[in-house]
């Protein structure tokens, strides 16, 4: 068989397996936050469908969702409106390329620019969200956009600058490279600042509770995807979870070792250390009031970039 044909069915069988895993993920993650919402609140959460613990609740679901009429506002732009769900789908799935599962295991995880793809590409998922609020021709859904661009610009500097500090110590800007840097000692000690400021903006980027401003069910109905239902709608959630999945995996890969660990095997403390990640956003979501426009603003630009700013300089007096 010619060389290039084996890299061919091996690029394919690769990618089938992390759309697999993106789409068991995402019904996992689904399910997982219904559970840890229930308790938090006192509730059993889903129970009825599929025992024990509800675990085909997601699979009712969506079959709910996939039998709903799609329906497009007659006021909408027609083709912004509907490719708005693919653009912000799409990254969602791409940045799974450059996640170092294991020494040399993943989709492409030895992309000696993987940090740079994941700025570039995360960015993106901003023009889908604006493509569907605009779109839509609807005033909630504008403004969800529009909060969501603030936000955005607020947050992205502040998680380039606490990524700097992770590239600058491991002199490398590949996420292997990264992991197989932290095997003496985690990234998290000597980048404590640079850790907090990831994680408040990178919650400020995945959109969710305490930022949640371009959704905010209460203000704006459900902001930029007020006039989505069916599949559409369920590609925005789709793409919310498998955004904090993948965030989750690049936190755990920059701070915590990544599939760095004792005994079990690379691939379960890669998922160990990231599915971790994913409660802590949950916890945080199902804890924390919704803050203000003004405040989401104030704690980018007066705080996060300030603190991020001075972990470079910290960063860089440690290298000297």
């Amino acid at each position: 068989m010619p060389e290039w044909l084996v890299a061919v069915l091996w690029a394919i069988l690769k990618a089938t397996i992390a759309l697999a895993f993106i789409g068991v993920n995402f019904m996992f993650l689904v399910w997982l936050e219904r559970k840890v919402s229930a308790r938090m609140q006192y509730r059993v959460g889903p129970y009825r469908v599929g025992k024990p613990h509800g675990w085909a609740q997601l699979f009712a679901d969506a079959i709910k969702m996939f039998s709903k009429e799609d329906v497009m506002p007659a006021a909408a732009d027609r083709w912004v409106w509907a490719a708005a769900p693919v653009v912000v789908f799409a990254p969602a799935v791409l940045l799974f390329v450059i996640l170092p599962v294991g020494p040399g295991f993943g989709v492409q995880p030895d992309f000696n620019l993987g940090l740079l793809f994941l700025s570039a590409v995360s960015s993106f998922t901003l023009f889908g969200i604006f493509m569907a609020g605009w779109g839509s021709n609807n005033k909630y859904s504008l403004i969800g956009a529009m909060r969501a661009a603030a936000q955005l610009m607020a947050y992205e500097i502040p998680l380039v600058l606490a990524v700097l500090g992770v590239v600058m110590l491991a002199g490398s800007l590949s996420l292997q490279d990264i992991v197989e840097a932290q095997k003496r000692y985690w990234f998290v000690f000597p980048q404590f600042l640079g850790f907090i400021v990831f994680l408040i903006a990178a919650i400020a980027e995945l959109n969710r509770t305490p930022f949640d401003l371009s959704e905010a069910e209460s203000e704006l109905v459900a902001g930029y995807f007020t006039e989505y239902s069916g599949i559409r709608w369920g590609m925005f959630m789709f793409a919310e979870y498998t955004n904090l999945f993948t965030m989750s995996a690049i936190a755990a890969s920059l701070f915590f070792g990544g599939w760095n660990g004792p005994i079990l095997p690379p691939v379960v403390w890669f998922l160990i250390k990231t599915y971790a990640f994913v409660l802590l956003a949950m916890w945080i979501r199902w804890t924390l009031p919704r803050i203000r426009i003004d405040q989401l603003l104030d704690l980018g630009w007066k705080f996060l970039v300030p603190v991020g700013l001075l972990n470079l300089v910290i960063t860089g007096l440690f290298l000297v």
